[in-house]
């Protein structure tokens, strides 16, 4: 049975729009709903027998190139545009990247008003807002706003994690399965590149092809402030942005870990605003 699932959508999505949403006039009388095919085709630079043949399920293959400019002739938001691309079997690249950086005044408001260490960080680790009692956690680190970075360039990241081996595996896997199968892509290669030059545990852990999104997960850090904290890290995406996640540090109730994120919220007080990336 043919795969028409690509088609169908290609055809609703047009039926959708009229000439005047893209910046064409209507001329004549319109004898279907929404665009015609070959004002689809003209706006994405392909023939109208391509544009038949995708609809009726005959090309199901498109390329990355086509991809895009259907995406743009039908001005498709970024979640239907990713799912277009998993319809042609293909990873979605965000045609926003400043966009997915920007993190909401909701988002910012909500971690402000927790009294959890929390941040924000984006598809590649980097932290794009932190709250004051994170600000705390993460004092004087090289690295403090980029999770990579911090797990294989920090001098002091085996001193903050006892448990280095199991965090950067961790780190690494969680990579992996925030990009998928988009290798292909610039900042990834850049990021990659610049860490495997840089760390030798590194260049030893990204060939494992590990795959393990960021889960609930208990993680030791040794304050140079208060000592030993253990945590449950909780990771919860940003539906608005899905290339944003955002990670709670939690301690169990009553222990001597609360007692001393206490003391560090006392000192976090100083600076009650959360800090988005300089």
């Amino acid at each position: 049975m043919e795969d028409k699932r690509l088609g169908n959508f290609l055809r609703a999505r047009r039926e959708l729009l009229q000439p005047e949403d893209v910046g064409l006039r209507r001329v004549g009388r319109r004898r279907v709903p929404g665009l015609r095919r070959e004002e689809v085709a003209m706006l994405a630079g392909v023939s109208v027998g391509y544009c038949i043949r995708l609809e009726q399920g005959r090309e199901r293959h498109p390329s990355e190139q086509v991809l895009a400019a259907l995406a743009s002739a039908l001005r498709l938001d970024s979640q239907e545009e990713t799912y277009f691309y998993e319809l042609a079997g293909r990873v979605a690249t965000c045609r926003n990247a400043e966009e997915s950086d920007q993190v909401s005044s909701i988002v910012r408001r909500i971690l402000l008003d927790l009294n959890h260490p929390a941040l924000v960080i984006g598809r590649y680790h980097q932290v794009l807002f932190r709250n004051a009692l994170a600000d705390e956690l993460y004092r004087g680190l090289c690295y403090g706003r980029d999770l990579l970075r911090l797990v294989f360039l920090d001098p002091a990241a085996r001193e903050f994690y006892p448990d280095w081996e199991t965090i950067a595996l961790r780190t690494v896997a969680s990579l992996r399965a925030n990009v998928g199968a988009n290798l292909a892509d610039p900042q990834l290669i850049e990021l990659v590149t610049e860490l495997s030059t840089q760390s030798q545990d590194f260049r030893r852990m990204w060939p494992r092809h590990d795959v393990r999104a960021k889960v609930r997960e208990a993680t030791r850090i040794r304050h140079p402030e208060v000592g030993e904290i253990i945590l449950t890290c909780e990771t919860l995406t940003v539906n608005s942005t899905p290339d944003q996640q955002i990670i709670i540090h939690c301690a169990e109730p009553g222990s001597p870990s609360q007692r001393k994120l206490s003391i560090l919220a006392e000192s976090s007080l100083r600076t009650p605003e959360g800090k988005d990336v300089d």
